[in-house]
C-alpha cells in the first residue's frame, strides 16, 4: 500500500492540527487543541483503516469479476440483484438471505409493498452522516424545512415520515392551529373544531383514510355546484387527490381557486407525481394552501419519509401536532434526524439530476423490454407516459387470450418466483404492467430476455 499519497489526501482532507496557524489558535485554547489532535488521530485511524478495505475489496472484485459469466455481451455480475451482490462479496453480511428472503428486480415502480425505491449514494451517505451525531430534531426541522421550502418556493415546509402522515398532520393542523387543548382533543372531541371535509367522489381513495384519522366528516360532492353548495361554517378543508385530476368535473387549479375565494385552506395529495420537476411549485403556485409528496418514490429518498409544504402558519400547525411533542395524534408518525437530512438531500439531489438524460435513459430501456416481448407471436405492446402520477416511460404487455392460457396474475408469479426474481405491476386478465426507472442501469436486457422466455413457455 502507497502511504505516502494517502498521508497527503488526509492532510488536504482533515487539515493538521501541528501546522504553524492552527497551533497558534490551540494555544489559545488548550481544550481545543486536545480535541482537534484526537480527532485528527482518529480520522488518520479511519482512513488507513478504509483505504485498506479498499484495496483488498478492490482485488477481491477484480478476481471475481473475471469470473463471472457473460449474459447477453453484458457481465452478469454488473447486473445481480442486492442479494446476489452481496453474496458475492465477502466483506458484506447477506442480511436478507439471513432472513430467509429473496430480493428482485423493480420492474414495477415504486409501490411502498415492494419497499419504494433504491436511493442515490448521495442520499445514503447523508443518512450514514446524520446517524453519527446528536442534534436537536425541532432545530433540525426548521433548517432543513428552510432549505426545502427555498429550492420548491414555497412560506414553509416539513419532513413527514410519509405522504399519508404529511396528509393528518396537515389536516390537524387546519383544525387546531397551535391551540394545546385542541391538539389533544383530536381524533375524539372536535368540539369548538370546524369538522367538515369537502372532496369529490372520483377523489376519494383508500389513502383518504388519514385524512379521516382526524376525526373529520368527509362531505363528499360530485359536481362543481355541488362543492360550493357544500361549503359553511363547519369546513375545515378542500382535500384533492392530485392523481384523479382528470377523474373529477373540479380540476387542480379551479379547486384550488375555489378554496381561495371561500377562504377555506385547501390540500394536495400529489405524492407520486415526480417527475417532472416542476410540479414541485406547480401545485403551490395554482394556489393550494398545502401539498404533500411521498419521499420514497420520485424523490428517491427515505421511503418512511415524505414532505408536507405549503403556508407558513398551516406548517407551523401541523409541526405543532407532530414529535417530538407529545400527546399528539402525530406523535407515533415520528421522523428521526437521518430521515430529514437525507430527505433534504434526496430533495437537493433530484433538483440537480439531468432529466432529459435520465428520461432517454428509462425509454431506451423501455423499448428494450417492448421489443423482446412483441417479438413473441400473439402479444401486443403499448409503450406510453401516464400524464400524472408515475410521469415516466412506461409498458403494457398484453397477450391473446386464446394462445396464451395464463392471467396477469399468474403471468405475475411466473417471473417473481423466477430466476432472478422480476417484479411487475398491476397484472389484469391478460396483461401486465413494467416500468424500468427504479431498475438498475443493465438490469433492463435480464427482464427482456426473462419476459421473452415467460411468454413463449407460456404460450399454448
Amino acid at each position: 500500500m502507497n502511504l505516502a499519497n494517502p498521508f497527503r489526501r488526509i492532510i488536504r482532507n482533515y487539515g493538521n492540527p501541528y501546522h504553524s496557524q492552527t497551533r497558534l489558535a490551540n494555544r489559545l485554547d488548550p481544550i481545543r487543541f486536545c480535541s482537534h489532535r484526537l480527532s485528527y488521530k482518529l480520522r488518520i485511524c479511519r482512513h488507513f483503516q478504509n483505504e485498506y478495505t479498499s484495496m483488498i475489496s478492490r482485488r477481491t472484485a477484480l478476481k471475481q469479476i473475471s469470473s463471472i459469466p457473460v449474459v447477453g455481451g453484458v457481465a452478469a455480475g454488473s447486473l445481480l440483484t442486492g442479494q446476489e451482490a452481496a453474496a458475492a462479496s465477502h466483506s458484506q453480511r447477506d442480511y436478507y438471505k439471513e432472513l430467509g428472503l429473496r430480493t428482485f428486480i423493480n420492474a414495477a415502480g415504486t409501490f411502498t409493498s415492494l419497499t419504494g425505491c433504491l436511493m442515490p449514494k448521495e442520499v445514503i451517505d447523508a443518512y450514514t452522516y446524520a446517524s453519527n451525531e446528536y442534534v436537536g430534531l425541532n432545530e433540525l426541522q426548521d433548517a432543513v424545512g428552510k432549505k426545502i421550502a427555498e429550492m420548491i418556493g414555497c412560506e414553509s415546509a416539513m419532513v413527514t415520515s410519509g405522504a399519508a402522515s404529511a396528509m393528518t398532520l396537515g389536516t390537524a393542523g387546519i383544525l387546531t392551529g397551535t391551540d394545546d387543548d385542541k391538539a389533544k382533543r383530536i381524533p375524539n372531541d372536535l368540539s369548538g373544531m370546524k369538522d367538515e371535509v369537502i372532496v369529490q367522489e372520483s377523489h376519494v381513495i383508500s389513502y383518504s383514510h388519514a385524512i379521516k384519522n382526524c376525526g373529520v366528516k368527509l362531505i363528499v360532492v360530485k359536481t362543481r355546484k355541488e362543492l360550493i353548495d357544500a361549503i359553511n361554517d363547519k369546513t375545515a378543508m378542500l382535500y384533492f387527490t392530485n392523481y384523479a385530476n382528470k377523474l373529477g368535473e373540479v380540476q387542480d387549479k379551479d379547486f384550488a381557486q375555489i378554496g381561495r375565494k371561500y377562504g377555506i385552506p385547501s390540500l394536495n395529495d400529489a405524492a407520486a407525481d415526480t417527475p417532472p420537476k416542476k410540479r414541485l411549485s406547480m401545485y403551490i403556485d395554482m394556489g393550494f394552501d398545502l401539498v404533500t409528496f411521498s419521499g420514497g418514490k420520485g424523490l428517491r429518498g427515505p421511503q418512511s419519509a415524505g414532505l408536507l409544504y405549503g403556508r407558513k402558519d398551516l406548517i407551523e400547525a401541523a409541526r405543532f401536532n407532530a414529535p417530538p411533542n407529545g400527546d399528539r395524534i402525530g406523535r407515533g408518525m415520528k421522523v428521526n434526524k437521518e430521515e430529514i437530512v437525507s430527505m433534504w438531500i434526496a430533495l437537493e439531489t433530484f433538483m440537480e439530476m439531468d432529466m432529459d438524460k435520465e428520461w432517454r435513459r428509462w425509454q431506451k430501456q423501455i423499448d428494450l423490454i417492448e421489443t423482446a416481448a412483441a417479438s413473441v407471436n400473439g402479444v401486443s405492446t403499448k409503450n406510453y407516459v401516464p400524464e400524472i402520477a408515475n410521469h415516466v416511460p412506461t409498458l403494457d404487455v398484453t397477450w391473446d387470450k386464446n394462445k396464451f392460457p395464463i392471467s396477469g396474475a399468474e403471468f405475475q408469479s411466473v417471473l417473481r418466483e423466477g430466476s432472478p426474481s422480476i417484479a411487475v405491476a398491476r397484472p389484469a386478465e391478460n396483461s401486465i404492467n413494467i416500468t424500468t426507472w427504479m431498475m438498475v442501469a443493465g438490469q433492463e436486457e435480464i427482464v427482456a430476455a426473462r419476459l421473452k422466455e415467460a411468454l413463449q413457455k407460456a404460450r399454448a
